[in-house]
């Protein structure tokens, strides 16, 4: 399977068509951003780390019984996937306070919560990506209840299989965020990715964070955590 014309770029991404309308190619990029886009950077090789990491997470949450977007890996930075009409929530769950929950709610990062948290944000770069609760969802017409439904069960799902992963990579899920895609026939399948820029990774006995948060806080060893990882998910 070829790329064709290019469909769409976005910040992370490039997406492309191909001779059959059912898929399309995704190519990662080393472009960072921070602050729906008011940072912007690279890190070098967080395209290969995305791609590798995401298309080896999304095989482990098929084998457990979440349908994904995934089809094969073409190389370090490409990897053909199903073409879906992407559903414009982003989807986050949420095991110990950090980032945003903390500022908003005072919770001191790493509280280890009560339950895990589900929340939506719209996606909507413009208007900052806002919280959005089910019926507000619903009333514009963002998803379904039967949608809504399917993402949650889903998104709780990944993050069984997740935390059980990575507790054997010796790494503390903190949260993450997932978005979820339409098939023609209306079926809900996980896209997007799962890496470092969108999951928070904490070595469980140092707290060193190995994720996107390096970049966004100016903490230096960016690189360096991405590459680690890798490492520890075992795909160096």
């Amino acid at each position: 399977m070829e790329k064709r014309e290019m469909m769409y770029e976005g910040k992370a991404k490039k997406v492309y068509s191909t001779d059959d309308p059912a898929y399309c190619i995704v190519s990662y990029k080393d472009d960072a951003t921070a602050f729906n886009g008011e940072k912007k950077g690279t890190i070098v090789g967080k395209g290969v780390v995305n791609n590798r990491m995401s298309n080896f997470m999304f095989k482990l949450l098929e084998e457990k019984g979440v349908p994904t977007d995934y089809v094969e890996e073409l190389n370090d930075r490409d990897t053909v996937l199903k073409r879906v009409q992407i559903v414009p929530l982003e989807v986050i769950i949420r095991n110990k306070a950090a980032g945003s929950f903390s500022k908003r709610f005072g919770v001191p990062e790493g509280t280890v919560l009560k339950c895990p948290t589900l929340e939506f944000c719209l996606k909507d770069d413009a208007l900052g990506d806002p919280m959005i609760n089910n019926s507000q969802i619903i009333a514009i017409g963002a998803a379904t209840q039967e949608e809504l439904d399917a993402i949650s069960a889903y998104a709780y799902k990944v993050n069984e299989v997740m935390i059980e992963f990575f507790d054997k990579c010796n790494v503390d899920l903190i949260d993450f965020k997932i978005e979820f895609g339409r098939l023609p026939d209306g079926t809900i399948i996980l896209a997007d990715e799962i890496s470092p820029d969108t999951c928070r990774f904490w070595d469980k006995d140092t707290g060193e964070k190995l994720d996107k948060d390096r970049f966004r806080r100016d903490m230096g060893g960016v690189e360096e955590a991405y590459a680690e990882m890798m490492k520890r998910v075992g795909l160096n």
